[in-house]
């Protein structure tokens, strides 16, 4: 009996790559280990995609129009970017290397632009001008795009060095501001020793970056109406 073949949709292949992505990181990623988990072979994925670039800009489509549907923020433009850089974090959280994605893609794809779309009405209502409102925009997403990058780096590099050496990274770090002379890391090492560092990727620290960025464009404002 011939061995029937497995069936395959879009659907299926973008949730296989999600598993993939969250169970070796995008550097392991491959049209071939895509393949062999859904059973097929690789030429096959490319009836549904035309390279690893286009799977991945379907990926952050779809990222993309989840953040849309999700946000539901109002008010005025200080709300609506917060809410903005709230959502897009929580989403990003959820989809693993989802923030590499966005940055490796180009806005081709329908729910990138209504996303990069929704971004800039945050700001039209205030008096700066169209180049302006695009760089509030693209240093509110870099800002998020990176702290969300730098937390999933961090937790993957703490699990690298528990199961290459067996002992936290803070211990190994003590040892070496023990190593170092007051002036070369004087105040580095007590901020560190007092779990000052523990607050990087915290909903605080966000908090905090994001308030600097929002005061950033309103002082830009303030100082263009007078």
């Amino acid at each position: 009996m011939k061995k029937q073949q497995p069936q395959i949709s879009e659907d299926k292949i973008l949730e296989t790559s999600w598993e993939l992505l969250g169970e070796g990181g995008i550097e392991k990623f491959s049209m071939r280990r895509l393949a062999d988990r859904l059973g097929i072979q690789a030429p096959s994925l490319y009836w549904y995609f035309k390279s690893k670039q286009d799977l991945y800009q379907r990926l952050a489509n779809q990222v993309s129009k989840i953040i849309l549907e999700e946000f539901r923020s109002e008010g005025d433009w200080k709300e609506q970017l917060t809410g903005l850089a709230v959502t897009v974090r929580s989403v990003l959280s959820r989809y693993p290397c989802s923030t590499q994605l966005m940055m490796m893609t180009l806005p081709h794809e329908p729910d990138i632009i209504r996303f990069t779309n929704r971004m800039l009405l945050c700001v039209e209502s205030t008096p700066l001008d169209h180049e302006q409102k695009m760089q509030v925009v693209l240093t509110l997403v870099n800002y998020v795009y990176y702290f969300v990058l730098d937390d999933y780096q961090h937790e993957r590099n703490v699990s690298a060095i528990l199961k290459d050496q067996g002992a936290l990274p803070g211990e190994e770090m003590i040892r070496l501001l023990d190593s170092m002379s007051e002036s070369e890391a004087g105040l580095f090492r007590r901020m560190f020793t007092n779990g000052l560092f523990e607050l990087m990727g915290t909903d605080g620290a966000f908090e905090f970056g994001l308030k600097l960025i929002l005061l950033g464009i309103e002082q830009v404002i303030k100082e263009q109406e007078k």
